[in-house]
C-alpha cells in the first residue's frame, strides 16, 4: 500500500496531499479586496511554494481547475498565469464560473495535481 503524505493539515484540509507520486493542492488568496491580478499572484506564490516543498516544481504541474467569480477577470487572471507557466510546460486546464466562492470577496480559487520527483 502506497503512503500518503499530508502537509499543513487542519480538520478540514491539507495544505497539499501526495500518494503515488502525485500532489493535490488548492489554494485560495490571502486577501479578499485585492483585484484579480493580485489575487492570481497570491495564490500562484502560494502553489509555487508548496510545489518546491514537496519536491516538484511549475514545469510538473498536470492539470489546473480555476473558478473565478466573474468571467470578466478571465483577461487579469490568464496576465498572471502566462507569466507563471514556464514555457512549454502548460498542464491539461479548466476555467470555470461559480456562482461565489467560501469567502466573499475571493474572485478565484485554483486547484493543480502535480508529479512529484
Amino acid at each position: 500500500m502506497q503512503s500518503i503524505q499530508r502537509k499543513g493539515t487542519t480538520a478540514r484540509y491539507s495544505d497539499s496531499v501526495v500518494h503515488n507520486g502525485v500532489a493535490y493542492i488548492v489554494e485560495v488568496p490571502t486577501s479578499v479586496d485585492g483585484d484579480i491580478g493580485s489575487q492570481t499572484q497570491e495564490i500562484l506564490d502560494s502553489l509555487a511554494r508548496q510545489l518546491e516543498d514537496i519536491g516538484s516544481s511549475t514545469s510538473r504541474i498536470l492539470s489546473a481547475s480555476i473558478y473565478l467569480t466573474d468571467m470578466a477577470d478571465y483577461a487579469g487572471m490568464n496576465a498572471a498565469w502566462d507569466a507563471w507557466v514556464p514555457a512549454g510546460t502548460a498542464p491539461s486546464r479548466a476555467c470555470l464560473q461559480v456562482v461565489a466562492l467560501a469567502q466573499p470577496g475571493w474572485r478565484v480559487e485554483i486547484a493543480i495535481t502535480a508529479a512529484v520527483a
